[in-house]
C-alpha cells in the first residue's frame, strides 16, 4: 500500500499502525498536464505504482521557489507539521520523493514529531522546540532512516542544477536529459525557470519517462514523456556545433595540470557522465 504525498499527511492523524509492502517494477506512463496551473488535482501512476496528485507536485515545487509555499495547498496535519517545525515538514517531503518509497517510516515520523509537540504544556514555542529536536533525534531508527533519505534527494537535486546539460532543437527549446536516482523534476521548475528567463525548455527524466516543460508565454508543467513531440521525445535533437562550442569552451578554461580524475569521481558520478557534452 502506497500514498500520495497529500494522503500521506492526512494518515499523520490516524491511529491506525501502516504496513508497507514495496514494489519494484519497470517504469509505466506518466500523464500529468498542467501540474503548476491552478487546476482541479490530476492523478496518475507514479513509477513504482506510487498514486501522485497535482497538489503533491505544487508542495514539493513550493518547497524550491522563492516566493515560499502557499500552506493553502496543505491539509490541515500537514500545516500543523510545518508550523510546528519546518525542518521536520522538509525532511517528510523530500524522503517520500526518495525510492524505494519509504510511507511507513515517513508517517511513524511524522506522529513522533506531532506527539512531541502535543506533549508540551509550556506553550508554542517549547511545542516548538520539542518537534524540532524529534524531527533531529538521529537515535530513533525512523528518524535517521527519514533524514538519510531526504539528504540524498536533496544532494541529487542540488548536483542536477549544475550537470544537466542544454542544448537547442531546431525550433529554438533548450532540452535537457537525465536519468536521476530520485523523483527530482519537480524541485528544478523555480531553478531552471529563473536561469531561462523566457526562453523555453525541456528536462526529460528518462527513467521515469517524465519531463518537465516551461514553454514562452506558459506554466511549468510535468508531462509523460509520451505528450512531448516526437522529435523531442526520441533522439536527441541538440546541434553538433552547441556541443562543439560547450567542449571548446570546456577545453579552454580547464586547467590540465589539476586534473583529478579520483576527485572528480567523487563529485561527479559516473551515472551522469552519458549526459555531460564534456565528457
Amino acid at each position: 500500500m502506497e500514498y500520495g504525498l497529500a494522503q500521506l499527511f492526512e494518515l499523520l492523524n490516524e491511529e491506525r499502525a501502516i504496513s508497507v509492502t514495496i514494489r519494484r517494477r519497470p517504469p509505466d506512463r506518466v500523464c500529468q498536464r498542467g501540474l503548476f496551473d491552478e487546476t482541479e488535482p490530476v492523478s496518475g501512476e507514479f513509477a513504482d505504482n506510487r498514486l501522485v496528485l497535482a497538489a503533491d507536485i505544487a508542495i514539493i515545487a513550493g518547497l524550491h521557489a522563492s516566493a515560499g509555499l502557499d500552506l493553502s495547498l496543505l491539509p490541515e496535519s500537514a500545516r500543523r507539521l510545518f508550523e510546528l517545525s519546518v525542518n521536520a515538514f522538509d525532511a517528510l517531503v523530500h524522503a517520500w520523493m526518495s525510492e524505494p518509497p519509504v510511507d511507513a517510516v515517513i508517517i511513524r515520523f511524522g506522529r513522533k514529531v506531532l506527539t512531541a509537540a502535543a506533549l508540551e504544556t509550556d506553550g508554542p514555542e517549547a511545542e516548538r522546540r520539542a518537534a524540532d529536536r524529534a524531527a533531529a533525534d538521529r537515535g530513533d531508527p525512523d528518524t535517521q532512516t527519514v533524514l538519510r533519505a531526504a539528504y540524498k534527494v536533496w544532494h541529487e537535486i542540488h548536483r542536477l542544477t549544475g550537470f544537466l546539460r542544454f542544448s537547442p532543437d531546431e525550433r529554438g527549446v533548450y532540452i535537457a536529459r537525465c536519468a536521476p536516482d530520485h523523483f527530482a523534476l519537480p524541485a528544478l521548475c523555480e531553478h531552471f525557470t529563473q536561469r531561462f528567463g523566457d526562453a523555453p525548455w525541456i528536462i526529460i527524466d528518462e527513467k521515469r519517462r517524465l519531463c518537465l516543460r516551461r514553454l514562452a508565454g506558459e506554466s511549468p508543467a510535468l508531462l509523460g514523456l509520451d505528450e512531448l513531440p516526437q522529435d523531442a521525445a526520441g533522439p536527441r535533437s541538440s546541434s553538433a556545433e552547441w556541443e562543439n562550442l560547450w567542449r571548446q569552451y570546456h577545453k579552454t578554461i580547464n586547467n590540465e595540470s589539476r586534473n583529478n580524475p579520483g576527485l572528480q569521481k567523487r563529485f561527479m558520478p559516473k551515472r551522469y557522465w552519458k549526459y555531460l557534452t564534456e565528457l
